[in-house]
């Protein structure tokens, strides 16, 4: 059914290229390792983009030697390894690895067994940049769940931000796949399967797989999709002193947490005025239940609070990240960062789809944030256009064009 099909799961050339953008600067040339390379498709591109070696690995030995026949086409053949080996139990030397590469495979062993296993494998500065097919919805239907339940339980995005942590990463960059990467998938899948044989060995099954699977996406598409992760081991030495990968969880609401992160938002900011705000917007209509998050320090102190509320955009809803603070303390540990990318993903797990920040121009691109005046989005005052941000969690939604209202709280 697969056979020389251009892709064996939803992505894009332009989706590799971005991934490896995230990664940042790589060694001169790096020692990449592309697992489950299918026909090599990514495995071709790393090596001519990377100017760096690529060790492929797969289990079908047909992938394997059509990888070598188009590496030996583009002139890639001496910078391209082919290597049939399990994903699951690799025959590498820890450290092997600069880059370490799964797209639409690491399900094939579990998100986390990829995060636990392949994490040996990355030298010193090494980056992880794996896919996982994510829930994009807060309460995904009956049909949806059915059809994932039984093939691959899907998380949504903050739970897998958990483990990601939990696992001992740093995040990088998330980057949602658009739907062109479905259909860069899906496309050539359905023209193989009207074409097949239906009577040749294996085939009716095959084909009632793959049709299902089409018409499943077909009906909930937008309730999932495939989330890009790039990911670095916690060390010692990440930002300063004690660094390490941080716990976050949703703000209980008890009297305790909304104390502690007073209590936060107090000593991160020379004067009272963020915390106050918090407790406006908690008795607020603009306060959504499940969008204020901390940090939580080895004892279980809360380190770092970030919240988002409702605001928006020409009558539009959409989101304001505001405050986010981290105690003194542990400034450049990386919990307020833990908070953010862990807020982000909650509000992407609900469905939500635009979040405009009002901060600093050197720290929030690092989640995908880029000046709002690119959407046609202004501010209600005065303000540097770079510091006025905007953040598209869904790129299949339509962005709107105005002027952001803030809820009274902010008293703007």
């Amino acid at each position: 059914m697969h056979r020389r099909l251009p892709r064996q799961g939803p992505g894009s050339d332009a989706t590799t290229r971005h991934l490896l953008s995230l990664c940042g600067p790589l060694p001169e040339r790096p020692r990449v390792l592309d697992l489950g390379c299918g026909p090599g498709r990514s495995a071709l591109l790393l090596a001519a983009e990377t100017g760096g070696e690529v060790t492929a690995v797969d289990l079908h030995q047909e992938f394997l030697d059509e990888l070598r026949a188009a590496a030996a086409a583009r002139g890639l053949d001496g910078r391209v390894r082919a290597v049939a080996a399990d994903m699951g139990d690799l025959p590498f030397e820890d450290g092997s690895f600069d880059l370490v590469w799964a797209e639409s495979s690491a399900y094939a062993i579990g998100f986390d067994t990829a995060l636990a296993r392949w994490k040996r494998l990355l030298a010193p500065g090494g980056t992880l940049v794996l896919t996982e097919c994510e829930w994009t919805a807060a309460e995904p239907s009956a049909g949806a769940r059915a059809f994932w339940d039984r093939h691959y339980p899907l998380r949504g995005g903050a739970r897998n931000l958990a483990a990601v942590q939990e696992a001992g990463y740093r995040v990088l960059g998330v980057f949602p796949q658009p739907e062109s990467d479905w259909a860069e998938y899906y496309g050539p899948l359905r023209e193989r399967a009207d074409a097949a044989d239906p009577t040749a060995p294996g085939m009716a099954a095959a084909l009632a797989a793959t049709r299902e699977e089409i018409a499943v996406r077909e009906r909930h598409g937008h309730e999932y999709g495939y989330t890009g992760w790039v990911l670095r081991p916690v060390t010692a030495g990440d930002g300063g002193p004690g660094r390490r990968p941080w716990r976050t969880r949703p703000e209980t609401g008890a009297a305790a947490d909304r104390e502690a992160v007073r209590a936060v938002n107090l000593a991160a900011f020379e004067t009272p005025l963020e915390a106050d705000l918090v407790d406006a917007l908690r008795a607020d209509r603009a306060w959504l239940p499940g969008l204020s998050w901390v940090a939580e320090g080895p004892d279980g102190s809360v380190a770092a609070h970030g919240l988002l509320t409702r605001c928006t955009v020409d009558g539009v809803p959409a989101l304001a990240l505001a405050p986010v603070a981290a105690d003194p303390a542990v400034q450049r540990s990386g919990a307020r960062s833990a908070v953010v990318r862990a807020l982000l993903g909650a509000a992407r797990e609900r469905g939500e789809t635009l979040v405009l920040v009002l901060g600093h121009p050197e720290y929030y691109p690092r989640f995908g944030f880029a000046p709002a005046s690119r959407f046609g989005i202004r501010a209600p005052f005065e303000v540097p256009d770079e510091a006025m941000m905007a953040l598209v969690l869904d790129a299949s939604a339509p962005v709107p064009a105005g002027t952001i209202s803030y809820p009274p709280p902010f008293g703007v």
